[in-house]
C-alpha cells in the first residue's frame, strides 16, 4: 500500500463494483451513510434515581447517489435497465463503492447489499456547451457494511 502511517485516503480515487466486478469509475458519490434506531431504556437505580441506557436498534436501509460520465459501461447500464423495468430478481445486486490508494489498491469499501437503482437523471443538454455529459443515479440498498 502506498499510504504511510498517518496518511489519509484522498477523495479522487474510487470506483463502483457490481457483484465483485469493477464496472465504473465515478465522478461523485453522495449520501452514503448508515443509520440505526436507538432504543432508550429508562429505569430506576437502587437509590431511586432515574437511569437511562441507550442501546442499538435495527439498522435502517439507505440510499446514495452516484454521478458518472455518460460512457459505454454496459454492465452498469444493464443494471439500471433491470431496476427500471422492475425485474427485481436480477436487479437486486451486491454493489460496492471502493476507495483506492495512490497505486489503485483497494483500501476501504462500502458494501451495499441487495442494491438496485431507483432513479436516474441525465445532465442537461445545451447547444454550444462544452462540458461532459453525466448521469446521476440513485442507488437504494437494504444493508450497508463497511469493510
Amino acid at each position: 500500500m502506498s499510504l504511510s502511517p498517518g496518511d489519509a485516503l484522498t477523495s479522487h480515487n474510487f470506483g463502483l463494483q457490481i457483484d465483485g466486478v469493477m464496472v465504473e469509475y465515478l465522478a461523485e458519490v453522495n449520501g452514503l451513510s448508515i443509520e440505526q434506531d436507538v432504543i432508550k431504556h429508562l429505569s430506576n437505580s437502587a437509590q431511586g434515581r432515574p437511569e437511562v441506557s441507550l442501546m442499538p436498534g435495527v439498522q435502517k436501509d439507505g440510499q446514495c447517489t452516484v454521478v458518472r460520465g455518460m460512457t459505454q459501461s454496459a454492465a452498469f447500464t444493464a443494471w439500471i435497465n433491470e431496476s427500471i423495468a422492475g425485474n427485481m430478481s436480477t436487479a437486486r445486486k451486491n454493489a460496492s463503492i471502493i476507495m483506492m490508494d495512490y497505486q489503485n489498491n483497494p483500501v476501504k469499501r462500502y458494501d451495499m447489499r441487495q442494491a438496485w437503482c431507483s432513479k436516474i437523471d441525465a445532465s442537461s443538454l445545451k447547444a454550444g456547451e462544452a462540458s461532459p455529459l453525466t448521469e446521476t443515479v440513485t442507488i437504494v440498498f437494504e444493508e450497508l457494511v463497511i469493510a
